[in-house]
């Protein structure tokens, strides 16, 4: 092995010893720190505030050093006790406070119940801020709830049963007095029984409930003589005497008065006693105080200074990632962008191949109309004119027709009726001889009974040609929306208005019907409009269609004008 392989050894002992060192000394800290809380603890009960208060210093400057929120706020809370004991409220509000800041930090569940519960205890005895007494109780029996502590929900039920009857809100109390009548038995506590047995007597004299009032306040009072807690006993007295005055009882309320009077003064001596032991150690407490305020000042500079180590790193951190998730983001959106314009421009193709097919189909249909209609009008029909005139010529020069020959020439001249009509309606006749405006008169003339009327109205001058192509395509077009206007709208009038404005053609179709709702696509695809809209596409037009249920329909098509072609004749210049 090389030197450089054994000091690298040597560097890796020496940091793994130096870890089990620490390790050790904060372990070794640690335990030390629990001996003292523990003593302090017994210390407080035992009352020896002095010596508890000392021990809950040092426990709490050994947990600081080793950054252990546990057994900081373990430490606060036994402080905070001992001033509590001392009846030195605002000091053990102070450090009660302290403990639930560290509390917070941990997962110790029953430690955040004790301090909930104190503070609730402070809020509501000494502060008489009930709402907030109530509030630190609350939480304080979520968390002894959530450790399943039955002794201890029977406590805090007990502390907030006590905070709604004392402040008169009975109905909001009850719930809890119920439940703690229920369980106490199996899981209370003789601490509490006085206190239990009072505020049924509170609830029933509340209620009017004479006789169980008295029993369950003479039971606790029984029970408070016996007991060692005299404020409960105290209070019991107090609340008997408030009974017994409800109910005229005076001479029974003085006693109890007096009673209460005379428990209240003992405990207010015990309580000027023990300030006056506590006053000899209040400077050092100040002290003590000073010192534990800058031991935990340089914890919390040295966490500060951690703290913002850590968010610079994790700003960098932060930043790569962000970089990279734009990064990542604009890639998306960016193949989500192509992606969709290729679907786009398929679309468009699509659409543009449906609509080529579409107005090939419509344009074949019209050629095909034409033809027919050309090839009926000029061979058909001749044929049949023809035929009609020699049949006509032979019973003119015979006196004498056979039915037959009658019979025929009826049967010739209804078919000869039926073709015209049939060409006709291929190819309406008006418009191919008077052009687009008096063909449109004549079809809403047509279309026109006395359940719906067409009227006509149109700014253009009559005698107008346009492009034969271009007005075929019009008329067959209108003629689709009037045949929508009378097979789906419902409607009694309907207005059909034209005009010129500028090389376009407007045309209004407009009824007063049912209407539908336009903005579904779907339901027009049933009246036509993809094929109207592709003639209309296919001559360079728009189309916008206008209704609403209950309010008719409003169609506004306007199209470039194709202008008949004209022909140039050549021009002979004479010698």
């Amino acid at each position: 092995m090389s030197q450089k392989q054994i000091a690298i050894v040597l560097v890796l002992l020496l940091n793994l010893t130096g870890s089990f060192v620490c390790a050790q000394k904060k372990e070794t800290s640690k335990k030390e720190a629990l001996t003292l809380a523990k003593e302090a603890n017994q210390h407080m009960k035992a009352g020896n505030y002095e010596k508890s208060l000392i021990q809950s210093r040092l426990a709490l400057s050994q947990a600081i050093k080793i950054k252990d929120n546990n057994l900081i706020a373990r430490a606060y809370n036994t402080i905070a006790a001992n001033f509590d004991q001392l009846s030195e409220s605002d000091k053990a509000f102070f450090y009660y406070n302290k403990g639930l800041e560290y509390a917070n930090k941990t997962n110790n569940d029953v430690l955040k119940n004790w301090l909930n519960n104190n503070l609730g205890n402070i809020y509501c005895f000494d502060k008489k801020q009930y709402e907030k007494g109530i509030y630190y109780y609350k939480k304080s029996l979520h968390y002894s709830t959530k450790t399943k502590d039955s002794a201890q929900i029977i406590f805090t039920k007990l502390n907030l049963t006590w905070a709604y009857f004392d402040n008169d809100r009975y109905q909001e109390g009850l719930p809890y007095l119920n439940y703690i009548n229920k369980h106490h038995k199996k899981h209370g506590d003789e601490s509490t029984i006085v206190a239990l047995n009072m505020l049924n007597g509170m609830y029933h004299s509340h209620t009017n409930n004479t006789k169980k009032a008295h029993y369950f306040f003479q039971k606790a009072i029984e029970k408070g003589i016996k007991g060692t807690e005299k404020s409960d006993l105290s209070y019991s007295h107090l609340e008997f005497s408030k009974f017994l005055l409800k109910n005229n009882d005076y001479k029974n309320a003085y006693k109890n008065l007096v009673r209460y009077n005379t428990i209240t003064e003992e405990l207010n001596d015990q309580e000027k006693h023990n300030k006056a032991n506590v006053a000899g150690i209040n400077l050092e407490i100040d002290e003590y105080k000073r010192e534990i305020d800058k031991i935990e000042t340089e914890y919390k500079t040295k966490q500060l200074f951690l703290l913002q180590e850590q968010s610079r790193n994790k700003k960098i951190v932060i930043v790569l990632i962000a970089v990279l998730l734009l990064f990542f983001i604009l890639f998306y959106f960016y193949s989500q962008n192509t992606q969709l314009k290729q679907k786009n421009k398929l679309k468009d193709l699509q659409s543009k191949v449906q609509e080529n097919m579409i107005n090939a189909s419509i344009n074949g249909q019209e050629l095909e109309r034409k033809k027919i209609a050309a090839f009926l009008h000029d061979n058909i029909s001749a044929l049949l004119s023809s035929a009609g005139l020699h049949l006509h010529a032979y019973t003119s020069k015979n006196q004498y027709s056979a039915q037959e020959i009658i019979k025929t020439k009826a049967i010739l001249e209804e078919a000869h009726d039926q073709v015209r009509d049939l060409s006709h309606e291929l190819m309406p006749s008006l418009l191919a001889r008077f052009g687009l405006f008096d063909a449109l008169d004549d079809l809403c003339e047509k279309n026109s009974n006395s359940i719906l009327y067409f009227e006509y109205a149109s700014s253009v001058d009559r005698k107008t040609r346009y492009d034969e192509d271009f007005e075929i395509k019009i008329y067959f077009i209108i003629m689709e929306l009037l045949n929508n206007t009378i097979k789906h709208s419902q409607a009694t009038r309907s207005e059909l208005s034209i005009h010129e404005d500028n090389d376009f053609l407007n045309v209004n179709v407009m009824d007063n019907g049912q209407g539908f709702d336009s903005s579904k696509f779907h339901i027009l695809e049933g009246f036509g409009i993809n094929q109207i809209k592709a003639r209309i596409n296919n001559l360079k037009g728009t189309i916008v269609i206008n209704s609403k249920i209950g309010f008719g329909t409003t169609i506004k098509i306007i199209v470039p004008i194709t202008y008949q072609k004209k022909i140039i004749r050549p021009v002979f210049q004479s010698q």
